[in-house]
């Protein structure tokens, strides 16, 4: 599933090659992947027509086009294989195109929406005052927002009584962190994923945010993680952060700070990884 920054990336190029264009068309063919919009593929696309896109906007792990002057805009869930391409219209069509957006300009590129295992689709909404689609004005702000605020966070922790990643991965409070940089981010921190939310201090809250936003950063900065070729950004290019990963997917591997073996356990029908000597299991009270 991608995490905030393969969304982010991908919100990076809608923003250069879709933001700011007029929808001359857009044709639904697989009805599942609007299956949100109860009055079907065509009035989807008769709602898009001749509306402008403006600037892709994300939240989290969560995307959206606003459709200028209307109030209302495209919100896009990749599920666990969706893929937003802008392609030639000369191309061909990919076995797995779901929605194909054209626009009302010479440039010769559409929008394509693309999703093999149909788990993700484009859905339209009423904005709020903020400009966020109504379905996910209960979304927490994520770590890279500037408004994003720290102390709200810590006292959240505190309040909440459960376990630090269960708590990362609480989308209402904080937004954009899945499983890959929350074992990512505790690494960085030394801290195992059962540790007590109650036993944060402000300072290791803190410190744990600081490596949120690093490991984020980070993959940022190389497009992301693709594990396979389901993950790709507009242009079709796959992310190589799985490179760098320091704990998620390296069971047996030696921790890069202290040689011990990377371990993985189950864990609510995912798996954390971590280090047994780095990120110590919390005591188990008597």
């Amino acid at each position: 599933m991608p995490e905030l920054p393969e969304v982010e990336v991908v919100r990076r190029g809608l923003e250069r090659w879709v933001s700011g264009r007029v929808v001359a068309d857009a044709q639904v063919l697989h009805p599942r992947a609007v299956r949100r919009h109860l009055a079907g593929g065509e009035d989807f696309g008769a709602r898009l027509k001749g509306h402008r896109i403006g600037v892709a906007r994300r939240r989290g792990k969560y995307l959206w086009l606003p459709l200028a002057d209307s109030g209302q805009a495209v919100l896009a869930h990749l599920g666990m294989s969706g893929q937003l391409l802008v392609q030639p219209h000369d191309a061909p069509d990919e076995k797995h195109l779901r929605v194909r957006v054209r626009f009302d300009d010479v440039q010769s590129t559409e929008l394509r929406f693309v999703d093999q295992r149909t788990f993700g689709g484009l859905s339209l909404h009423d904005t709020t005052p903020d400009g966020l689609p109504d379905v996910i004005a209960h979304i927490a702000r994520d770590p890279l927002d500037d408004a994003f605020d720290d102390e709200a966070f810590h006292l959240a922790l505190r309040r909440r009584r459960t376990t630090i990643k269960r708590a990362l991965l609480d989308q209402s409070l904080i937004s954009g962190v899945g499983n890959i940089y929350a074992d990512e981010a505790l690494w960085r921190a030394r801290l195992h994923y059962e540790r007590p939310t109650a036993t944060f201090t402000r300072p290791r809250t803190a410190e744990l945010l600081g490596h949120v936003r690093d490991v984020m950063n980070a993959a940022l900065a190389v497009g992301g993680t693709s594990f396979d070729s389901l993950y790709v950004n507009v242009n079709g290019e796959s992310g190589y952060f799985d490179r760098s990963l320091d704990a998620y997917g390296r069971e047996g591997e030696p921790c890069r700070r202290c040689g011990a073996a990377i371990r993985r356990r189950p864990w609510m029908n995912r798996s954390s990884y971590f280090c047994p000597v780095c990120q110590r299991a919390p005591r188990v009270a008597s």
